[in-house]
C-alpha cells in the first residue's frame, strides 16, 4: 500500500519556514527603526537646541541680538543665521565665510526644503524673523517627499496586504518543493518495497511450488490410506491459497505504486467471460457451489482493457462469494449493457458492468472480509485497484446475499459526453 503523503510534514516545515520568515521581517524591520534612530539623533538634538537658542536670542534696544547665558551643545550645529523679515542676517553664529549676507524670497524657499550651498539647514520661524541652524556638508541627507492623503490613508493597508502576498508566495514555493522533496522520498520507498516484496515473492515460489508438487503426488498416490490423502489435499491447496496471497500482494503493491503497465487491447465480453467461468470451474474448488453465467441476449460492447488484470478481478469476486456461501450456493457471473445508463457516482455516460452475486438469498455462513474478501485480505483492494487503472470503480454490498460490481466505460467517456449534449 502506497504511503500517504505527509500533510503533517509539509505543515511542520511550513510552520519553521512562516517563523523563519516572520522573524526575519522583524529583525529587518527592528535594525531599520534602530538605525534611525541612532543616526537621526544628532537631528533632533539639532532641533532641540534651535529651540533653545531661539528663547535664550533677544534682542537689545540698540536693534542687535544677544545669545543670554546659553551654551550651545556640542554637534548641534555647525553655524546660526538670524534673517529678518528683508531676508538680511542680522545675526550669526560661527558663518562660513562663503554664505551671504542677504537672501532673496527664493532663496529661502529653496533652502527651507533642501540646502543652502550644498549646506543641509534647519529653520525656526520667529516673529521677527527666521533663525537658521546649518550643518557641515556632507553631514545629513534631504529629500522633500510629497504624497496625497488618499495615498497615506492606504499606505498601511497596502503594506500589510504586500507582506502577506510575499509571504504567501515564499511559503506556496517551500511547499512546492517539500512536496516535491516528499514524492521523490516517496517514489524511493515506493521502489525499495516493491523491490522487497518481488524479492520475496520469488524466494517463496521455489519452496512452495516443491510443496506443492509433493503435495499432489502425496494426493494421488493410491498407497497412501484414504485420511493421508485428505491431507495433502488440504496442504495443496493451502499451498495455493499462499500462492495467490503472493501473487496479489505482488499486483497490489505494483498497481498501488503505479508500476504495472497496462496491455489494453480490444475485449469482446461474451468470450472473455465464458473463458473466465470456464477456469472458475476447473482451478479445483474447495466449496461445493455452482456456477450461473448470465450473458444479454443484445450485443454486448467491445472494450479496451487488459484481460489479465480484468480476469484476476473477476476471479477474486468469484472466490470471495464461493467462500462466504454455503455448500450448494449457486454463483452467478454477469455483465449487464448499461450504454446510455448512468453511473451512480458520475454523469451519463457509456458503461458495462461486470458482476458477481451469491444467489441463494439466505444469510452468509460468515461475513465478507471488508479488506479484500480474500484469505489474504487484498482481493477487494485489488478489484478496486484493477477498476480504477481501467478508468473505473468497484461496488461492493454485503448482507444476505453478496455482489461485487466492476463499472467500466465503453469508448471514449468525452466523446460521449459530447454527443449526448449534441
Amino acid at each position: 500500500m502506497r504511503t500517504p503523503w505527509k500533510l503533517q510534514n509539509l505543515g511542520r516545515w511550513a510552520g519553521l519556514l512562516a517563523l523563519s520568515v516572520g522573524v526575519t521581517v522583524l529583525v529587518f524591520l527592528g535594525g531599520i527603526v534602530l538605525l534611525a534612530w541612532q543616526t537621526g539623533e544628532g537631528q533632533a538634538s539639532s532641533l532641540g537646541a534651535l529651540r533653545d537658542v531661539s528663547q535664550a536670542l533677544t534682542q537689545e534696544a540698540d536693534g542687535s541680538y544677544t545669545l543670554q547665558n546659553f551654551d550651545l551643545p556640542q554637534d548641534a550645529a555647525a553655524w546660526m543665521l538670524l534673517l529678518d523679515a528683508d531676508g538680511n542676517v542680522v545675526w550669526q553664529w560661527n558663518k562660513p565665510d562663503e554664505l551671504p549676507t542677504h537672501y532673496t524670497l527664493g532663496q529661502v524657499a529653496s533652502f527651507s526644503r533642501w540646502y543652502l550651498m550644498d549646506y543641509p539647514v534647519q529653520s525656526l520661524a520667529r516673529g521677527d524673523g527666521l533663525l537658521l541652524a546649518g550643518q557641515e556638508k556632507g553631514s545629513l541627507w534631504k529629500y522633500s517627499v510629497e504624497f496625497s492623503q488618499r495615498f497615506m490613508a492606504w499606505l498601511p493597508g497596502w503594506l500589510m496586504g504586500m507582506f502577506f502576498l510575499a509571504l504567501f508566495c515564499v511559503l506556496a514555493l517551500a511547499g512546492l518543493l517539500l512536496r516535491r522533496q516528499f514524492r521523490r522520498e516517496q517514489r524511493g520507498r515506493d521502489e525499495a518495497r516493491s523491490n522487497w516484496i518481488s524479492g520475496v515473492s520469488h524466494d517463496i515460489r521455489t519452496p512452495l511450488s516443491m510443496v506443492m508438487g509433493y503435495a499432489g503426488q502425496l494426493e494421488e498416490n493410491p498407497a497412501l490410506p484414504e485420511q493421508a490423502r485428505k491431507q495433502a489435499a488440504i496442504i495443496r491447496r493451502q499451498s495455493q491459497t499462499i500462492r495467490d496471497l503472493v501473487n496479489d500482494l505482488n499486483l497490489t503493491m505494483r498497481l498501488d505504486c503505479e508500476m504495472q503497465a497496462l496491455r489494453k487491447a480490444p475485449l469482446e465480453l461474451a468470450p472473455f467471460l465464458r473463458q473466465t467461468a470456464a477456469d472458475f470451474l476447473n482451478s479445483g474448488l474447495e466449496h461445493e457451489v455452482d456456477l450461473d453465467l448470465r450473458l444479454p441476449k443484445a450485443p454486448l460492447p467491445r472494450i479496451e482493457a487488459d484481460a489479465f488484470l480484468l480476469r484476476r478481478a473477476l476471479n477474486n469476486l468469484l472466490l470471495n462469494a464461493a467462500r462466504h456461501a454455503p455448500p450448494g450456493s449457486v454463483i452467478c457471473l454477469g455483465v449487464t449493457n448499461s450504454v446510455g445508463a448512468a453511473d451512480p457516482c458520475g454523469p451519463p455516460s457509456p458503461t458495462c458492468v461486470l458482476w458477481v452475486e451469491n444467489q441463494t438469498g439466505q444469510a452468509q455462513a460468515q461475513p465478507s472480509d471488508q479488506d479484500g474478501g480474500a484469505p489474504h485480505g487484498t482481493g477487494r483492494k485489488l478489484v478496486s485497484q484493477i477498476a480504477q487503472a481501467h478508468g473505473g470503480r468497484a461496488v461492493f454490498s454485503d448482507g444476505t446475499r453478496f455482489r461485487g460490481e466492476i463499472w467500466l466505460p465503453v469508448g471514449d467517456k468525452k466523446q460521449a459526453l459530447r454527443d449526448g449534449r449534441a
